[in-house]
C-alpha cells in the first residue's frame, strides 16, 4: 500500500479518538468511577460495545464476509483448556487499566487532547510490546 492510502485510516482513527474524548470514555475520573462502582456510565458504553460486537460477528459469520484481500474471515474457537491464560491476561490488562486510568487505545486520544504525560505510558507500552515480541518464542502459549 502507498502511504497516501493510509490517510483514510488516520482520518477514521482521529474521528474515533474525538468520539472517545467527547463521550468521556478516556476520562480518568470516569474510569475510576467504573472501578469503584460509583457510576454506570462506562458500563453502559462497554455493554453497548459488546452488543455491537456480537451483532457484527453474527453478520460476518452469516454473510460469509471476506477481508480486503478476498480471504474468508474466520474466527477460530477458543480452547476451553486454556481458560487460565485468558483470566490471567485479562486480570493483568484490567490492573494496568485501573492503575493508569487509561485503556491502551485511548492513550493516543489522551495525548492528542493535550495530556502530554501519556507519552510515558505510550513509550512503556511500546517497550512492553517489543519485549513480548523478543520473548514470544520462549513464552508458553
Amino acid at each position: 500500500m502507498k502511504l497516501s492510502e493510509y490517510i483514510k485510516y488516520l482520518l477514521i482513527g482521529t474521528a474515533f479518538g474525538f468520539v472517545l474524548v467527547k463521550s468521556e470514555v478516556v476520562s480518568w475520573f470516569r474510569i475510576q468511577e467504573m472501578f469503584r462502582f460509583d457510576s454506570i456510565h462506562m458500563y453502559g458504553i462497554i455493554g453497548l460495545a459488546v452488543i455491537v460486537g456480537v451483532i457484527s460477528v453474527q453478520i460476518i459469520k452469516r454473510k460469509n464476509m471476506k477481508d480486503v484481500y478476498g480471504n474468508p474471515i474466520t474466527i477460530p474457537p477458543k480452547d476451553p483448556k486454556q481458560v487460565t491464560r485468558y483470566i490471567v491476561g485479562g486480570s493483568i490488562f484490567g490492573l494496568g487499566w485501573a492503575l493508569l486510568g487509561a485503556c491502551p487505545g485511548p492513550m493516543f486520544a489522551l495525548l492528542g487532547s493535550g495530556l502530554t504525560i501519556m507519552i510515558i505510558p505510550i513509550l512503556s507500552a511500546i517497550a512492553g510490546t517489543y519485549a513480548y515480541g523478543m520473548l514470544r518464542d520462549k513464552l508458553p502459549h
